[in-house]
């Protein structure tokens, strides 16, 4: 019998090691964790593609690239500049490309079937382009949103999405 989640959830890594991560997708009861970096590397070798991954697995966690649902080169550009316009524009017309969509399609199907949790890199994810995602999904959905805390970050982190931050 298959489990639905009636929720979907999102987790940013920044300020947190792997453990901790871990740990907070284990008490969600997480299934797979959906990556949606646009390039699944990180300065801190523990969150880089294989080796989260293997010690996801170790874990019982699955992990999924979704590559489609990544904030492109130029959005991260434009958001680091302060252009939040030009972000939320590159952004927008990339989630309406092919790629996004099948992806979106992909993390829609997983919902339906297992606990899954997209994650990225900010701890806020009103600063993060993953509840831009989310709100998507939602809206394909029609399941709520909820931002995970890893243990040890400010708690503001868990308030609801709101679009206009970004």
């Amino acid at each position: 019998m298959a489990v639905v989640q009636l929720e979907i959830l999102t987790i940013g890594y920044e300020g947190t090691g792997a453990g901790e991560l871990i740990a907070a997708l284990r008490a969600a009861r997480v299934a797979t964790l959906v990556d949606v970096r646009d390039v699944p590397w990180s300065r801190r070798h523990e969150f880089a593609k294989r080796p989260l991954s293997e010690a996801l697995a170790r874990h019982g966690i699955g992990y999924r690239h979704l590559k489609g649902l990544g904030n492109p080169k130029a959005g991260r550009d434009a958001a680091r500049a302060g252009d939040l316009a030009a972000y939320r524009a590159i952004f927008a017309a990339h989630l309406d490309s092919a790629t996004a969509r099948a992806d979106l399609a992909a993390a829609a199907e997983m919902l339906g079937h297992e606990c899954a949790c997209l994650m990225c890199y900010e701890r806020d994810p009103a600063h993060c382009h993953r509840a831009i995602v989310a709100e998507r999904l939602a809206a394909l959905t029609g399941l709520a949103v909820r931002h995970l805390v890893v243990a040890g970050e400010p708690a503001g982190d868990s308030e609801p999405f709101q679009p206009s931050l970004l």
